[in-house]
């Protein structure tokens, strides 16, 4: 997590709830399929899949119709992951090091074991630094009341990226008391 924003005294009884709408904002349909499945299983049964709920006859820009089915279909809440952004990263890394001091004792030392590193090609490594944002939005109330940004460093996949991202941020919901069992 890198940042988190809640509603000031806003407290969250997952018990309480009766139904929330999960929406992954990815483009790739399985991935989303994949996430919003994740999400909805940290609500223990009250979570709603956007792509069983959000059908052609709703139109995504028509924005006053999907407030209305959402409000009149009993919805307590939305939850939505996107994401942000990927960096990429490439740093340079020499094949072959050696440690201070143990050649710098004297200059034919020094020279002997640095000559070499101007002939050695050396690598680049790339990384990718994915940012993702979660929000919670409150359907009653219809205004957000929380969100925080995560960033991931080389995921093993997205599918494995976005359980993490889940799993910290439900953490960090539960750390700040935004979240509770009661």
């Amino acid at each position: 997590m890198i940042s988190t924003w809640r509603e000031p005294n806003k407290e969250i009884s997952l018990n309480k709830l009766n139904k929330v709408l999960v929406v992954a904002l990815f483009q790739n349909e399985t991935t989303r399929r994949k996430v919003e499945d994740q999400l909805v299983g940290y609500l223990n049964g009250k979570g709603v899949t956007s792509y069983d709920y959000l059908d052609r006859s709703i139109s995504e820009t028509n924005e006053e119709a999907i407030r209305d089915k959402i409000k009149k279909d009993g919805f307590d809440g939305a939850i939505t992951m996107r994401l942000l952004d990927v960096d990429k990263e490439k740093t340079y890394t020499r094949s072959n090091i050696a440690l201070y001091p143990s050649y710098y004792n004297n200059f034919s030392g020094y020279y002997y074991r640095n000559w070499p590193f101007y002939f050695d090609s050396g690598y680049y490594l790339t990384t990718r630094i994915f940012t993702v944002e979660t929000s919670v939005f409150s359907i009653k109330e219809d205004k957000i009341i929380w969100t925080g940004i995560t960033k991931t460093t080389d995921p093993s996949g997205v599918v494995k990226m976005t359980e993490e991202i889940g799993q910290a941020v439900f953490n960090q919901m539960l750390k700040e008391g935004f979240v509770s069992d009661k």
